[in-house]
């Protein structure tokens, strides 16, 4: 039987929401893969604020700040500039696959009173009981929230849950002004029992077993390719 989250191991949340950041923004009027290399070289990042039926605005913006910003998750962002003052979500980040660095932002225009879905992180505080091992199904979990008032994420106590013991979405203690955005009996986490010795030689055996016989294989196919 699944034990659930009770008053022994409430969740709790984080009480926190996303703080707003100012960044430049200049319009951008050259476009093409030629323009965006340009752009980049100059530390700057090409971006598209789009939104409440408005005709999408093309702009740039100052690379470190970007990627600084993007550290936070959903993070609250005021563009500041020329013609432009708005507050945006990120909706879209290209990165290098290399080297990391933010390559193009897709941004979305937000009002302030404006409810959206965002995915918050989920963490865990505590120890599961000892015999048994806590495996995190869901790392962020969707939610509705004004688009000012974005919760920086939600914590789940685990502290002494016993083997079998889980805590599903609707479990999770939100911050006020924010709904669950997903099915309530999605599970969250839960504790599983911790592989036996035996089980684990009987693994690592087969795992043997399997290199053993690929090799095997491997040998096999050498040897009819030389006939």
């Amino acid at each position: 039987m699944r034990e659930s989250a009770d008053d022994r191991f409430p969740t709790a949340s984080l009480g926190d929401v996303v703080s707003e950041v100012r960044i430049a923004a200049e319009p951008r009027t050259t476009f093409g893969k030629g323009a965006a290399r340009k752009i980049r070289r100059s530390d700057k990042v090409p971006a598209v604020l789009y939104g409440h039926g408005i005709e999408p605005k093309h702009l740039t913006l100052p690379g470190h700040e970007v990627l600084l910003a993007l550290r936070t998750p959903n993070v609250l962002i005021r563009l500041k500039g020329d013609g432009v003052d708005e507050l945006a979500l990120p909706k879209g980040v290209q990165r290098d696959p290399i080297k990391g660095f933010v390559e193009h932002v897709d941004l979305l225009l937000v009002k302030r009173g404006e409810k959206v879905t965002v995915e918050i992180p989920v963490t865990t505080v505590g120890d599961v009981n000892s015999e048994g091992l806590l495996d995190l199904q869901l790392t962020a979990v969707p939610v509705e929230a004004e688009a000012t008032n974005i919760p920086t994420g939600v914590e789940v106590d685990v502290e002494g849950l016993e083997v079998g013991a889980s805590v599903t979405a609707g479990e999770l203690k939100l911050p006020e002004g924010s709904s669950l955005a997903t099915d309530a009996e999605t599970v969250v986490v839960q504790v599983i029992a911790k592989p036996t010795e035996a089980a684990e030689e009987a693994e690592g055996e087969a795992a043997e077993g399997e290199t053993a016989e690929a090799a095997a294989e491997g040998e096999s196919a050498e040897a009819t390719a030389a006939e």
